[in-house]
């Protein structure tokens, strides 16, 4: 390797099997703490790959995220959150993981290992160069998401990634790469604590500001919300009783005539009320 694997070097602390619970807590948190500054430094870099996406989506492109373990399932829990947060369809933000579904719950031997999987996987959803993927790996070299990155490249499609290592394969491959150096893990090695929490911290900055670029908030609600419980029904009424000036009954006859924060207040500010 010509550079350094910083998810790999040993953690900052040794015996933790002689530390007390309270210490294990208070040495995690203080590790946690430096993830937020860790990001803030790549925000130039992010700021670029939104914008692509932004790009992209608008010319009827798909995002998708690749990638294996923690990383693959950060990317399908960020996606999954994207259809009842802001309305929008199941095939606009797309999670890919290495291994396929089973993977999400239960590790798949070797799967990150394939150099031609990850392709495969993207061509099952009809990947064109309108789309974006978004390569997740917090060391940089999983061959599943690099070579998958790779093939996206070799055909016109836009490519991105999220990497916890400066200078990795993946990142030399991907157009628009986002590099956030969290240091040593607490247990050495373990990625899915700060690396896996950098990941998630970015992955909800890119669906939050590419939702927000297309319109997909009013204000700061989230008027495109799917109305799938009562939670949402009441936060709904609220956003009505609030953004219309009416009556909590009004609200509720509202949205549940139209089913839609958004649709309600155009029909009732054009007077179907």
């Amino acid at each position: 390797m010509d550079f350094t694997k910083t998810t790999e070097q040993a953690s900052n602390y040794n015996h933790l099997e002689k530390m007390s619970v309270s210490e294990l807590l208070k040495h995690i948190n203080s590790e946690d703490k430096s993830v937020p500054f860790a990001v803030e430094k790549v925000i130039p870099a992010i700021e670029k790959l939104v914008q692509i996406v932004v790009q992209q989506m608008k010319k009827g492109g798909r995002l998708f995220y690749v990638g294996s373990g923690t990383s693959g399932r950060l990317g399908i829990l960020d996606a999954s959150e994207c259809p009842p947060t802001f309305g929008v369809s199941h095939n606009l933000i797309i999670g890919i993981i290495a291994g396929g579904d089973t993977a999400i719950r239960k590790a798949v031997e070797f799967a990150e290992d394939s150099t031609t999987q990850c392709w495969e996987d993207l061509k099952n959803h009809n990947i064109n160069s309108n789309d974006t993927v978004i390569g997740i790996a917090a060391s940089g070299t999983t061959p599943y998401v690099a070579n998958g990155i790779k093939k996206c490249n070799e055909n016109s499609i836009l490519t991105g990634c999220i990497t916890c290592n400066v200078g990795s394969p993946l990142a030399k491959i991907a157009k628009y790469p986002v590099e956030v150096l969290v240091g040593p893990e607490f247990v050495t090695g373990s990625s899915r604590m700060k690396a896996g929490t950098a990941q998630k911290l970015i992955l909800n900055m890119i669906s939050t500001s590419v939702m927000i670029q297309l319109g997909k908030i009013k204000g700061n609600k989230m008027v495109d919300m799917q109305l799938t419980n009562d939670k949402l029904v009441i936060r709904g009424t609220k956003m009505l009783m609030e953004e219309l000036n009416i009556s909590e009954e009004k609200a509720l006859e509202l949205l549940s005539k139209y089913k839609n924060v958004r649709t309600a207040i155009i029909n009732y500010t054009n007077g179907n009320r």
